[in-house]
């Protein structure tokens, strides 16, 4: 018996309706900051650039972002949709989060994603800046509310 290939919905070529439904689930995923859970998004194989870090794998993966929420504490993301054509979705995102000593940081940046026939992302690339924020310029908190989907990203 054949095993059925695994696949994450929706599939490419990308509209742009699928391709915020992609860009939604991988904030939800992330903002659950369950590493197995995000994990499952990408190939067995997929390959990633975070910053000056490169990641393959699942293994891989996982490991990195259990040390990115370690280190991240109350992380809390918002992502929105740039860009997409056929398997590609561009995004930009940002997160807040605070350090071991209570420094609050707003996280910006972009992806680039690319993604199988089976819609399981097989390459990330992420450039990332980071600015330190005072606890109370916080506009992130949580995940992101039913009444907030719509909500573009401000510049600043």
């Amino acid at each position: 018996m054949s095993q059925q290939p695994e696949g994450r919905p929706p599939y490419p070529p990308f509209t742009r309706e699928t391709a915020l439904r992609k860009v939604r689930a991988a904030e939800d995923a992330w903002n659950s900051r369950d590493p197995e859970r995000v994990a499952l998004a990408y190939t067995p194989d997929s390959r990633w650039r975070n910053r000056d870090e490169f990641v393959s794998g699942r293994d891989e993966i996982v490991a990195f972002l259990t040390r990115k929420w370690e280190r991240e504490r109350e992380y809390a993301l918002r992502k929105s949709l740039w860009s997409f054509d056929g398997d590609r979705i561009a995004v930009r995102f940002q997160y807040e989060w605070h350090d071991a000593d209570g420094q609050w940081w707003r996280s910006y940046g972009n992806e680039l994603w690319e993604f199988d026939a089976q819609g399981l992302m097989r390459r990330r690339e992420a450039s990332i800046n980071d600015v330190t924020i005072e606890e109370g310029d916080r506009r992130i908190f949580g995940p992101r509310a039913e009444e907030d989907q719509e909500a573009e990203l401000p510049l600043m």
